[in-house]
């Protein structure tokens, strides 16, 4: 049981908008969001992975996809909201010197 919880905590850590934006590169985030065709055009690094969630969540659906088998998703990026704000708010000295030193990530160029 408890490799089954680790397995899982650790799929849920690789969607993590913390971890998209702060643990890999920025090019991964970038990527990641011009392929959902977010209109985000950049995301700050100070609560980055709260900004990559709704920037996530305000992008359009792909076409060719059901709209029934999306009723759940908000739901689940709401609750990446939730563990990336408390990830957010533990990096937060890194990220303030980050975005001091590096700029916002900028999505459309």
């Amino acid at each position: 049981m408890k490799v089954q919880v680790v397995l899982v905590a650790a799929l849920m850590l690789t969607g993590c908008g913390t971890v998209q934006t702060v643990v890999r590169g920025d090019d991964v985030a970038v990527k990641s969001l011009k392929e959902q065709k977010s209109y985000c055009g950049a995301v700050p690094r100070i609560y980055s992975g709260v900004t990559y969630d709704f920037c996530a969540l305000n992008a359009p659906l792909q076409d060719g996809r059901d709209d029934q088998k999306h009723d759940f998703a908000p739901a689940i990026v709401l609750i990446d909201v939730v563990v990336s704000a408390a990830f957010d708010t533990l990096l937060l000295p890194y990220t303030i010197y980050r975005q001091q030193a590096d700029g916002s990530i900028i999505i459309n160029e």
